[in-house]
């Protein structure tokens, strides 16, 4: 009663239920609120991973807090009039208001030693004005808002306007063409008689297009979520054919990328991460994932300011950046990444020096003409609509296929018809579908838009052998022959170039989606019509026996039509065989009984249950509502949906942070943004050899390391490092073993020459550069278990490795014994060939 949960934007994996988070917070309800915002702090402190929560105490009602710790989850609060108002995104708050402020899961605000995580407490006594807000780190300490921070929103009402259209859904498909258009615009450019895709350096910045010059990137990965994964596939594909094999080119979806694919130093690749709105949790933390070992990002993003243009190196904005999408079925937001997607394949293969310019040329000339294709596809909507009608509703199990670019266009729809119609849709490529599930006589989207030849030919042989299984074959082709007579239909799409002929299968099968949605959704239309007269008739009667007679009389035209659907067999593919029944026994009731008492005798008689009026009026009111229920497609709103509640990954970095030496670096001040991957694991592999951390000396770099003309000085000391005097007090030049370790960028273990202190040195690198180094003081274990002592030897400078090949070289075998019985500081300092002198059986 102290507490309820004002809403609850996304929990850490290991929260699973409501239960378990009211318990964690049930301490907010003291009387001050300092004491309030304190006691938030303590119960939210000790949340891991993306977690975004806000809760209001009983006691404080005007006081909101709310709290972000981790990258994948966005948290805005607007500042209106009078009001703030607190979204997942900026759209959430541009009804209301044009500023707003993004709370930063990371960020420290540039205060040192100050953890990640904030909390701000939002005082509704001072409603829209910037002193009812109070921001705090999760480790208590004030983090001051300066005006600066606040932003004003690119986007505005008008931007999320229906129009005319029915629907959110057919108003985005029919403005794909001008999203395309837009993302083009300005972006394709003729010299000496070629076409060239031009980003500018906001799309592929110098640094990325060096690195591909001089051959430093040599992989590339396309990541994204659902539609955008499939965006995605079609750069992959299209780079992949321009660079013809020289980059290894894939594309996989985020999560998978980060759960399986990583690796501790993926400088050499380059990352395309595509989202529609820039805040998809499960990308965005894959994105810190790879920049932490290096890679290199390119966001494919629709929304301006959101949380994936801050984390990428380069951004491409589809459309013009505030193109909208309202329908939870993206559809526009996909022709726009295809659009920037083949735009930045044809970047990336110019500037890495590979494929053919001629190739590019003709790419870029279709994508040109695309528009016009698309707009020319919209007019033959009617006749989508008329094939969705005729075999949509009747058909429970459907698939859709196609081959080359197609596949991809097929793996697009699947999403679309599964989202709008509420189907588990299998996606095959053409000719393996004959292999699968033909017995099941499904319904069959075949995308075959620009095949040619002899691949053309085998597709119509496929197409003939689903007919012969009684499947229901629908052709999207531009080929107006006779080629598919075997297809119950064929659907028409302009001839564009086949490597993006894929586009228009798509926009076939989005319209055709939205189309069956509709049909779905219209089977509905009598039984809602016969739920509102039970509705009507409740109102009007006070005495069940009046309902009744009044329902009995007013449901003969609903009975009349669901029977002609169900002899139809529209029903067949969406109507669960017990709803059916169910539904079809308690209408023939109603309808058939000459009076409302013999209703209710045979109603007792067929269900054996005690018959009464109001019984019976209950079994039809539950009968409708399940069947409407069944039958409902809103399109635009769509049940379960993941974006309902966004639970993504949160990908930890696999162990390491909670490494005794890696949390002291991270503690003695150091942003875990300046720490590489390869780092923090060298650092873990170190942490069972060291007994005790002594203190630390923090050193500036200014100026390029590689370059011989960087300084070095002193920003921070702590512990033994305070009485020890060093050369770098004053600013000076960067020598010595820091130099090596700013070049090198490498974690090294190092003996002082002069007092023999053991310490190691951090690098701390920002943008490919060192810029500074932290030293720690550090105190190791005399001996360690051999095994132990192997690992750690494993994890630094692969000292295991090479002192096994300078042992066997002498010999034959080595004993791991023997590293029980040596100083772990002399294994980790003393050179190699000097430590494989112990296992010298001859002086």
């Amino acid at each position: 009663e102290d507490l309820r949960i004002e809403y609850a934007l996304e929990f850490p994996g290991q929260i699973t239920t409501d239960a378990k988070v009211i318990p964690a917070l049930i301490d907010i309800h003291t009387g001050r609120s300092a004491d309030l915002v304190e006691g938030f702090r303590r119960s939210v402190a000790s949340f891991e991973g993306s977690v975004a929560i806000g809760a209001i105490s009983s006691h404080e009602p005007d006081t909101l807090l709310v709290s972000l710790r981790g990258s994948g989850q966005g948290l805005f609060i607007g500042v209106a009039e009078d009001a703030f108002i607190v979204a997942s995104e900026p759209y959430g708050v541009v009804e209301e208001t044009s500023t707003y402020l993004r709370m930063d899961g990371e960020g420290t605000n540039g205060i040192p030693e100050v953890s990640s995580g904030q909390i701000i407490a939002l005082d509704g006594s001072r409603a829209g004005d910037v002193s009812g807000l109070r921001r705090i780190s999760f480790d208590g300490q004030e983090l001051p808002i300066s005006s600066d921070e606040f932003v004003t929103a690119e986007v505005t009402t008008r931007d999320i306007d229906r129009g005319d259209s029915p629907h959110f859904l057919l108003k985005e498909i029919s403005e794909a063409p001008e999203s395309f258009r837009k993302t083009i615009r300005g972006r394709i450019v003729e010299r000496d008689g070629s076409l060239h895709a031009v980003l500018g350096t906001r799309g592929l910045s110098d640094d990325i297009a060096a690195d591909l010059a001089a051959g430093r990137i040599r992989k590339v990965r396309v990541i994204g979520q659902g539609t955008a994964a499939i965006a995605g596939r079609s750069c992959a594909s299209i780079l992949d054919e321009l660079c013809e094999g020289h980059l290894d080119v894939d594309a996989v979806t985020a999560t998978e990328l980060s759960g399986f694919q990583l690796t501790s130093d993926m400088s050499d690749t380059l990352v395309i991460a595509v989202s529609q709105s820039g805040t998809t949790t499960d990308t965005n933390r894959t994105v810190d994932l790879v920049r932490s070992r290096g890679a290199k990002v390119i966001a494919i993003v629709n929304r301006r300011g959101s949380d994936l243009c801050e984390k990428a190196d380069s951004v491409i904005f589809t459309s013009d950046g505030r193109d909208v999408e309202m329908s939870v079925a993206s559809t526009k937001a996909f022709y726009a990444q295809v659009a920037a997607g083949v735009l930045l394949a044809c970047a990336v293969s110019e500037a890495a020096g590979l494929g053919s310019a001629q190739r590019r040329h003709e790419l870029l000339s279709c994508m040109r003409d695309i528009p016009a294709a698309m707009r020319e596809l919209l007019t033959t909507r009617d006749a989508i609509g008329e094939v969705a009608r005729r075999f949509a509703p009747s058909k429970r199990y459907w698939a859709v296929v196609g081959n080359g670019p197609n596949s991809i266009a097929a793996h697009e729809i699947r999403i679309k018809l599964s989202e709008l119609c509420y189907k588990s849709i299998s996606c095959d490529i053409t000719e393996d579908k004959k292999h699968i599930d033909l017995s099941c006589e499904p319904l069959i989207l075949v995308c075959a838009a620009g095949l040619r030849g002899s691949t053309a030919d085998d597709v119509a042989k496929e197409v003939a052998i689903y007919r012969a299984h009684k499947a229901t074959p629908i052709v999207i082709t531009h080929d107006g022959s006779q080629k598919y007579s075997n297809a119950v239909a064929v659907l028409g799409v302009p001839d564009v170039d086949p490597s993006l002929a894929f586009v228009m299968s798509a926009m076939v099968g989005h319209l055709f989606g939205y189309e069956a949605a509709r049909a779905i959704d219209d089977l509905a239309r009598p039984l809602r019509e016969a739920r509102e007269v039970v509705d009507v008739a409740v109102t009007r009667h006070a005495n069940s026996d009046g309902v009744l007679r009044e329902v009995r009389e007013g449901i003969t035209s609903a009975w009349d039509a669901y029977n002609d659907t169900l002899r139809a067999g529209q029903f067949d593919g969406h109507l669960e065989a017990s709803t059916a029944l169910r539904l079809a026994a308690i209408l023939r009731i109603l309808a058939l009984e000459s009076s409302s008492a013999s209703a209710v005798e045979r109603f007792q008689m067929e269900t054996g249950k005690i018959g009464t009026p109001g019984a019976v009026l209950d079994e039809l009111t539950e009968s409708l509502t399940r069947a409407i229920e069944e039958l409902t497609r809103p399109i635009d709103a769509i049940k379960h949906q993941a974006k309902t509640v966004t639970v993504g990954i949160s990908r930890s970095d696999e162990g390491v942070m909670d490494r005794t030496l890696v949390r002291a670096v991270l503690d003695i001040g150091v942003s875990r943004d300046l720490l590489g991957y390869r780092t923090l694991k060298i650092l873990a592999g170190l942490d069972p050899a060291v007994e005790e951390i002594l203190g630390y000396t923090r050193y500036l770099i200014e100026g390029d390391p590689k370059r011989g003309t960087s300084t070095v000085a002193v920003v921070d000391r702590g512990g033994v490092s305070l009485g020890l005097k060093s050369r770098s007090e004053k600013p000076g030049p960067l020598m010595g073993t820091k130099r090596h370790v700013a070049v090198e960028r490498e974690v090294l273990v190092a003996r002082g020459r002069a007092d023999s202190r053991t310490v190691i040195l951090v690098p701390e690198v920002k943008g490919g550069q060192c810029i500074g180094i932290t030293l720690v003081h550090v105190q190791f274990h005399d001996v360690l278990e051999p095994a132990i002592a192997r690992s750690v030897l494993q994890e630094y400078d692969r000292r295991y490795e090479r002192l096994v090949d300078w042992v066997v070289e002498t010999e034959g075998d080595m004993d791991d014994s023997l590293l029980g019985r040596i100083s772990v500081a002399d294994l980790l300092i003393v050179p190699i060939s000097d430590v494989a002198n112990r296992w010298r059986s001859t002086p």
